[in-house]
């Protein structure tokens, strides 16, 4: 059985940081884009960031780009994401996914502003997110 499991959220004040984990099992990642998508309240899913893993190439969403890093230990199966000066509109449940099988550009088109629920039973492989809040 596949499983993501995130971790690494909580409360940071502005400015701060957090490096987030996603651990998989059952699944090797290693051939297959993974990424973190996150969901604010009141809000649908917004694309975050993504990784190759076996190029290594990575792209960020625009309000992210040169804040977040993401980045992987294969040997591990594990997926990190590194948030520096964090602002209070980062709040969000953070998931790890991957489209698996799936193109990674319609993927993404797809799922954006849909509900975790929705997306995650749409396709790919989905953790269960962690909670980052962002407050002073």
């Amino acid at each position: 059985e596949v499983q993501f499991v995130e971790s690494g959220g909580g409360l940071v004040q502005p400015g701060g940081s957090l490096n987030l984990s996603c651990v998989v099992s059952g699944f090797t990642f290693s051939y297959y884009d993974m990424t973190w998508v996150r969901q604010a309240p009141g809000k649908g899913l917004e694309w975050v960031s993504v990784i190759n893993s076996v190029t290594g190439s990575t792209f960020y969403a625009d309000s992210v780009k040169g804040r977040f890093a993401i980045s992987t230990d294969n040997a591990k199966n594990t997926l990190y994401l590194q948030m520096n000066n964090l602002k209070t509109e980062d709040s969000a449940v953070y998931y790890c996914a991957t489209p698996h099988q799936a193109p990674l550009g319609p993927w993404l088109a797809d799922i954006a502003s849909m509900s975790y629920q929705d997306a995650a039973k749409r396709s790919g492989y989905w953790g269960h997110g962690t909670q980052v809040t962002v407050s002073s």
